[in-house]
């Protein structure tokens, strides 16, 4: 399947900002607004932001209505996702991309995002995963920052190079880039979200999961046939990872390399990708070229 790349941004263009997920107020976002507008953007917030039911950023069907409604709005040219948590998966079902694919535009965001960048891939859709609006301004994240308006704006982007790790397995490998989050990429394994792996450079990254969680989910990976057809393999962040008062034995880079070794495509730790400032943003779609060797790992992104 051919992916296709929704058009850069110029500016003076309208661009919403959405919660598909957990709850988050205007407030919080207004660093990050001032940023987009910055950047000559007009931005639209959605009915989602400043929503509220439980930990939500509004109930389903709001947070669903808010999504398709900047999904319909041709004058809308991207969706930026304000925050992750949870809920994207139960509201992608109800979304008609209909008019999107008419008219595409970026889709951008991480973590419980995974799902709506897997989601869009699986449609033949190109988007982001990189750093949202409630996190444009952490301490350090300047280059993640950067490399989102670098994509956005459709700028050339830099190649990612990471020091040799002692995980690292050699070799180099082509592909489209697919992934992100491994515990959203587990839950949608057999749901309309669920990527194609196969012939493809896998990224992963996680946050505050149980070591033996990590485990599982890669065992799972494992046994559903996922693995077998990678062209290779982008480790990220794993970060706050939690253990039982039995240690489990292996820490998060280690458990992958446990499954990665069984078969041989290359694979590069290290990435500046997933929950900490550092999070580059990543096409997943885009062509790419992961180089592993003595030198460290480099990720060139077409």
């Amino acid at each position: 399947m051919s992916i296709l790349f929704p058009p850069a941004l110029r500016p003076g263009q309208r661009v919403a900002l959405v919660s598909p997920a957990r709850k988050i107020s205007a407030a919080e976002l207004a660093p990050a607004i001032a940023t987009l507008t910055a950047w000559g953007l007009e931005v639209v917030l959605g009915e989602s932001i400043a929503g509220s039911h439980h930990q939500f950023a509004g109930d389903d069907d709001l947070r669903r209505r808010d999504f398709q409604r900047q999904l319909d709005d041709p004058t809308i040219r991207a969706i930026l996702c304000a925050r992750g948590g949870y809920g994207a998966g139960r509201i992608v079902d109800g979304l008609d991309f209909s008019r999107f694919t008419e008219q595409p535009k970026w889709v951008a965001g991480f973590s419980d995002i995974t799902v709506l960048n897997c989601h869009l891939l699986r449609l033949g859709y190109a988007s982001i995963h990189g750093v949202m609006p409630v996190l444009f301004h952490q301490e350090g994240g300047e280059m993640a920052l950067e490399s989102l308006r670098r994509v956005l704006f459709g700028e050339a982007t830099q190649p990612l190079a990471v020091l040799p790790q002692r995980l690292n397995r050699p070799g180099t490998a082509t592909g489209p880039l697919v992934g992100g989050n491994l515990s959203l990429l587990h839950t949608i394994t057999g749901t309309a979200s669920q990527a194609r792996f196969d012939g493809h450079i896998l990224f992963l990254e996680d946050l505050d999961e149980y070591l033996y969680h990590i485990d599982r989910m890669m065992l799972h990976l494992h046994r559903s046939g996922q693995l077998a057809g990678l062209a290779g393999l982008v480790v990220g962040h794993f970060s706050q990872m939690r253990d039982n008062s039995v240690p489990f034995g292996s820490t998060a880079e280690e458990i992958i390399d446990s499954y990665a070794r069984r078969y041989h495509f290359p694979v590069g730790y290290g990435f500046p990708v997933g929950h900490e400032a550092a999070n580059i943003s990543l096409v997943v779609g885009a062509e790419a070229e992961l180089m592993v060797d003595a030198s460290g790992a480099r990720l060139r992104v077409a």
